[in-house]
């Protein structure tokens, strides 16, 4: 701390910048589509601070128009590996020495350079690598990475100034130091925002990190990293290091001085590397601090009370925006038989009125998922349900990856709660729906609340409110992120922390001080001013 005690603004949510009712910033939009669309760039690794070019490169490809190149990547392998955790730890002690106000000054510039000359670069580098229409692009790439730099630091000051009582003749002290070791962060394709959150999470508190981009969001990713540095990030203090996924494991979660690891991604591979730590734990200076979020069997229950038309928009919404690749996703549904006719109907005409295109295609509600891995089975999922007795497609379930791996939005009648789309994570553009007897409400909520491994999101809708109260009690640990009369989907920084427990992860509440605290390791300092 300098000769001052510096206190942040508290930060507002970033606005979204509406491209459809702003002519000037969707030609600037469709212009920079354009030009990256048309210019492939070759992406280094950046390993303290340095671009590092191995040979071992990846393509990275438009889902939506897959033939076309974006960018060639590097590959790290064993030798980056390693020399990313020795820089991150060489970094280490001058980066946490740093004064808390230089460290988030860094934080806030980023963000400013985001939201300013940067925006339009992000919103078309996360379109055309991750197939997002302008307004899922902007909401991700531009607002929540920016609401997660302006909060963030935020909150590490409101940390930092939670002290201990002190009495007459003492003064204790609580001193939020960084973990001791580095910090290994491993980022998903779906949302940049959370690409740029884990690894920046911890460097705020002064921790340092290695940064493994997920693979078909390695060029959004990327222009990050070198917005961070233009900011004044120091080097070392995070590298860019796309690798393998078993490299990653063998030659960074391995070494000794792990002390975190933040993660979202497949529930089955956070499991893998919680079983690795804990073969582990006995080579490693401390006990790895693990927090994930990983997968989701996202719910909509209605009651009988329920409004039809917030029903049908939580369904529609919360299942098919960003062709359901978000792991609050609404993949089930469960809906009672009173209000089943007068919702069919209704939902069947707005699903099949959702357009499926290109993201150049401004009118396209829906854009393409992400590789011909989640193509080929989003699309098993489909055929199942077509070829079963026990479901009917209502509507949608055609699959086309001659252009783009395209999937027309799905909605699966199931006649068996257990049904195979009613509990397995399909992570794409599939609603299953089961519809129940309104006399057998408790059976089913009971169901609901058990039928998956998973509880990161849910929406009841319901007017009635002993109803709401009754299913918001019933499902207390189904989700970790409940909506009532809402879809499951889109939490705000600052204002719906996320995170799921079970299956879907360590519920750290990302967008919130809680998962700040998972980097920070207190000491407890008594002075005795007595003698």
């Amino acid at each position: 701390m300098g000769n001052g005690i510096y206190w942040l603004p508290k930060p507002e949510n970033e606005p979204v910048l509406d491209f459809y009712s702003d002519e000037q910033a969707m030609a600037k939009l469709r212009a920079e589509l354009e030009r990256q669309a048309s210019n492939p760039i070759e992406i280094p690794l950046i390993i303290n601070g340095e671009e590092v070019f191995t040979g071992d490169t990846r393509h990275i490809v438009e889902p939506h128009a897959h033939k076309n190149v974006l960018a060639t990547y590097h590959l790290a392998g064993e030798k980056e590996l390693k020399a990313a955790v020795k820089a991150a730890m060489d970094a280490k002690a001058e980066w946490e020495a740093l004064c808390a106000e230089h460290r988030f000054s860094i934080f806030n510039k980023a963000a400013e350079l985001l939201c300013g000359k940067y925006r339009i670069m992000m919103d078309a580098a996360t379109m055309l690598g991750q197939s997002k229409n302008p307004y899922e692009a902007e909401i991700d790439c531009v607002c929540e990475l920016a609401d997660f730099l302006r909060f963030n630091t935020y909150f590490a000051q409101g940390i930092y100034s939670r002290q201990s009582e002190s009495p007459k003749g003492i003064w204790n002290r609580l001193e939020y130091r960084p973990l001791e070791g580095f910090v290994a962060a491993v980022t998903p394709f779906n949302f940049t925002s959370i690409g740029g959150n884990l690894p920046t999470a911890p460097a705020i508190c002064g921790n340092t990190a290695v940064w493994k981009s997920g693979s078909t969001a390695v060029l959004s990713n990327y222009i990050f990293m070198k917005i961070l540095m233009e900011a004044g990030l120091p080097k070392g203090v995070i590298n860019f290091v796309p690798s393998r996924g078993s490299d990653f494991s063998k030659y960074v979660i391995s070494d000794e001085n792990l002390a975190g690891f933040h993660f979202t991604g497949s529930t089955e591979v956070f499991q893998s590397i919680w079983k690795q730590v804990g073969e582990n734990i006995a080579s490693y200076k401390s006990y790895p601090r693990l927090v994930g979020e990983t997968g989701g069997k996202d719910f909509v229950f209605a009651h009988a009370s329920a409004d039809l038309d917030t029903l049908t928009a939580a369904l529609i919404r919360g299942a098919f925006a960003y062709q359901g690749q978000k792991c609050s996703a609404a993949s089930r549904a469960y809906i009672p038989k009173s209000i089943w006719p007068g919702l069919e109907d209704k939902l069947i005409a707005e699903v099949k009125a959702l357009k499926v295109g290109d993201v150049r295609d401004m009118t396209a509600n829906l854009n393409a998922v992400i590789d011909k891995a989640a193509f080929d089975s989003i699309k098993s999922y489909i055929d199942y349900a077509a070829a079963s007795p026990e479901a009917e497609i209502l509507c949608g379930g055609k699959c086309d990856d001659s252009v783009g791996y395209f999937i027309e939005p799905t909605v699966i009648l199931a006649n068996d709660m257990r049904f195979k789309t009613m509990v397995e994570e399909i992570f794409g553009p599939v609603l299953t729906i089961f519809v129940y007897e309104d006399e057998a409400l408790d059976d089913v909520l009971s169901e609901c609340a058990n039928a998956t491994k998973y509880a990161l999101t849910g929406a009841i809708i319901a007017r009635d409110r002993y109803a709401i109260a009754k299913m918001e009690k019933a499902l207390t640990s189904a989700a970790g992120n409940f909506y009532i009369n809402d879809k499951p989907t889109g939490a705000v920084v600052a204002q719906q922390p996320f995170g799921g427990a079970r299956g879907s992860g360590t519920n750290d509440k990302a967008g919130s001080e809680l998962n700040l605290y998972r980097w920070i390791s207190v000491r407890t300092i008594k002075e005795n001013l007595g003698q």
